[in-house]
């Protein structure tokens, strides 16, 4: 099929800065889109071709708007797969398919499908309700601490916190959850794995993740990963294990811990562009956006390899501010070589809310950080 200046129509579930990005690489292959989002103050209103504004989660939304377009992708997980279902026996190509996402949707059905096929993980425990969970930790059957997580509609930290009594399980949803097994680790690592419809696989750089201790948010992204050979490439072998258990098309972000006695465990999976791939679109030949492109419509997977060391910091609202957006110091960071924002479009801020992220591109990796570290000191994103 000719995808480039044609008629052919790609679809995109969801409109925020992954979508964002992801427009810039069609765009560049001038591929007509179609994006769907709740918000008409979505990131992606102003680079697709067309922007549709509806529930994700809404049947007839997501079917109908399906129906416009000859491929469907997503940037967010959280979305009608009995409308995908649907359009998928119909005849439309949906990818990642809604099988591949009905097993990555619900974090405890995610916990279940490693456990089925061999795939290691913290134990964990699955729960209806918040009830049934406070009346094991009362009759002594959970260990604490534990990691609590809902088992849907988690993002960015939110829907994810360690509970170390009981009085810590007030405040939560009262939702379906799991509880983890807190795992004492060294490091948190991610593989990002591009799986084509006809099936050819190619790998990124294993990475290296610094967590801000109090949002439970990514600071750093860090490529590659300052640890032992033989570490990453037992994290390679295990992100290509959890890929073809899932059989997915497009990319699969696979979040790893690194422990002690230097195992690997899987922590979760995102079907779609992660946090941990924006390092790509300045560091890597070619990018994860590009790829997962590739990937969704069967061309070539393209060179997954760095160029350079790459390092990512996340740009998030500064705590006491709620408001317009203002990017505090930019021009500062921005004369300083191999620096490069990213803006994703948010104009309304608020503590500790993704407005956007900045790569820092050196041949040295120990430079890179600390220019990293610079960055992070200088830029701060506030309200006027």
């Amino acid at each position: 099929m000719n995808y480039f200046s044609s008629d052919f129509k790609l679809g995109i579930l969801g409109g925020g800065q992954l979508g964002k990005m992801l427009l810039a690489e069609t765009r560049k292959f001038d591929i007509q889109t179609y994006v769907l989002d709740p918000s008409m103050d979505a990131p992606c209103q102003f680079g697709a071709t067309h922007f549709f504004i509806g529930d994700l989660m809404d049947y007839d939304t997501v079917y109908e708007f399906g129906q416009k377009v000859d491929l469907l992708t997503i940037e967010i997980e959280n979305v009608n797969l009995d409308a995908l279902d649907t359009l998928e026996s119909e005849g439309f190509e949906v990818y990642p398919s809604p099988k591949t996402l009905r097993l990555i949707q619900n974090k405890g059905v995610q916990k279940d499908f490693y456990v089925e096929n061999q795939i290691p993980t913290a134990a964990f425990k699955r729960f209806n309700n918040l009830n049934k969970l406070r009346s094991e930790i009362e009759n002594g059957l959970i260990e604490m601490p534990f990691v609590w997580k809902s088992a849907q509609f988690g993002y960015d930290g939110n829907g994810v916190k360690i509970i170390r009594s009981i009085d810590d399980i007030e405040n939560l949803q009262n939702v379906e959850c799991i509880a983890e097994q807190m795992v004492p680790f060294k490091n948190e690592l991610a593989v990002i794995v591009a799986r084509s419809k006809s099936g050819e696989v190619k790998t990124y750089p294993v990475v290296e993740m610094e967590f801000h201790p109090e949002a439970n948010q990514v600071e750093y992204v860090i490529c590659p990963a300052r640890i032992d050979f033989n570490i990453a490439k037992k994290a390679n072998k295990i992100a290509l294990q959890v890929s073809e258990a899932y059989n997915h098309v497009g990319l699969l972000a696979v979040e790893m811990f690194q422990t002690h006695d230097e195992g690997i465990l899987v922590n979760e999976v995102a079907p779609r562009p992660h946090n941990s791939g924006h390092y790509s679109i300045e560091a890597s030949y070619t990018s994860q956006f590009e790829n997962h492109l590739r990937a969704i419509l069967d061309l070539p997977l393209g060179n997954t390899d760095s160029k350079v060391a790459g390092i990512m910091v996340n740009l998030v609202g500064a705590e006491g501010y709620s408001g317009k957006v203002i990017y505090q110091n930019i021009e500062k960071i921005m004369a300083i070589d191999g620096v490069t924002p990213h803006i994703y479009g948010k104009k309304e801020t608020r503590p500790f809310r993704k407005m956007g992220h900045v790569t820092i591109v050196n041949e040295n990796m120990t430079e890179a950080r600390r220019i990293a570290e610079e960055v992070k000191n200088t830029i701060r994103v506030i309200t006027k």
